[in-house]
Order: C-alpha cells, then structure tokens, then sequence
C-alpha cells in the first residue's frame, strides 16, 4: 500500500513487537498501553458490546505474545494489527451467532448503560449508541476511517471490498449517523427502541 500514512506508529509497533520477542511477556504492556484503545474502538465497532471488544482485544495479544515475530516484521504493523484484531472479533460474532440459535444467548438490552446513565443530551453517549445502531459494515469503515485515518483505498484493500464500496459504507454511515445524532440533539429526552 504505497499511501499509507502511519509511519511513526508503525515504528513504534515495531519496537514494541521487537521488544516482546526478546524480553517475552513482560514487554507486552508497552503495546498494549499503544494499541489498546484503538484496538477497542474498532472491536466495538465489530461486535457492538464493550466486554466481547475487551475479549477481543486480549486475544489479540495473547496471539502477538505467543509470535510477535510476526507483527515485528509486518510491512505494516499497525494494518496488520487492525486486520488481527478484526478478524478476531467477527470469530467472535461467529461464535455469537451460532450461541445465539443454540438458545443460549439471553437478549440484550438496546441502550448501552453509558447511556442510561448519562444526562439527556451526553455527546459521546449519544455518538456511541449512533455507532452501535449502524450495520457493523459501517460503523467499522467509520471507525477505521476517522479513528484510524485510514485511505479508502487502505480500508478496501482491509476489508476485501473496492475502494468504492468503502467509501460508499463510510458515505450512508455519514448519512445514518448524521440523521440518528440529529434526533438526539433535538428530543429532550433520549429513548431507547
């Protein structure tokens, strides 16, 4: 990918990476305090809850810790980073799924508890409960996009989709978004479906 645009923490993915390989575990922390949040965003954005996200990402760095090579040697960590996270949480839907015809999974509330128990006009609240009412498709082009300042020549080549269809999930999230924050902004009180 010639456009990529996250040299410097590329480099600091890769020292951390390098740095788990030869110190083992105990090195893990210094990416993990890097990563993390962004690694968060965008398992949310795939999953849709907070404690599947956390999961995800700590399966993320049990895999890096048990062959950090891998990352360390990565042309682009921090694109080989957002592709192992990814992947880890749609294993994650997957299993989801397949509880969730089991009759295992008991029903989630629609209203996160962020939301719940904030005021009736909390910004972030109100961004995140949007985010999480968008097709996963597009909240996770929104994520990547303006979270991780990815291309949409970069997020196509990610998700396997055109450049295109990126920036057409990313352009109807836009609208989504847009429509769902305006309703938010203008009730006096937010409720849930």
């Amino acid at each position: 990918m010639p456009d990529h645009q996250n040299d410097r923490f590329d480099a600091e993915i890769r020292r951390c990476a390098v740095d788990v390989k030869l110190n083992g575990v105990v090195a893990l922390g210094s990416l993990f305090d890097r990563v993390a949040r962004r690694a968060l965003r965008l398992a949310v954005s795939i999953t849709g809850k907070p404690e599947d996200a956390e999961d995800v990402v700590q399966s993320v760095m049990l895999r890096i810790a048990s062959d950090p090579t891998r990352l360390a040697t990565a042309v682009y960590p921090s694109l080989y980073l957002i592709q192992m996270v990814r992947n880890e949480a749609l294993t994650v839907l997957r299993k989801r799924k397949r509880t969730k015809c089991c009759g295992e999974l008991t029903e989630s509330t629609a209203c996160s508890t962020a939301l719940a128990d904030s005021p009736p006009w909390d910004s972030t609240a109100a961004v995140q409960t949007a985010l999480d009412r968008l097709p996963p498709t597009q909240a996770e082009v929104v994520v990547l996009k303006v979270w991780e300042r990815l291309t949409f020549a970069e997020i196509g080549q990610l998700l396997g989709v055109s450049t295109h269809t990126a920036a057409s999930r990313y352009r109807y999230a836009l609208d989504k978004l847009a429509r769902s924050l305006a309703r938010f902004s203008s009730s006096s009180e937010v409720s849930c479906p």
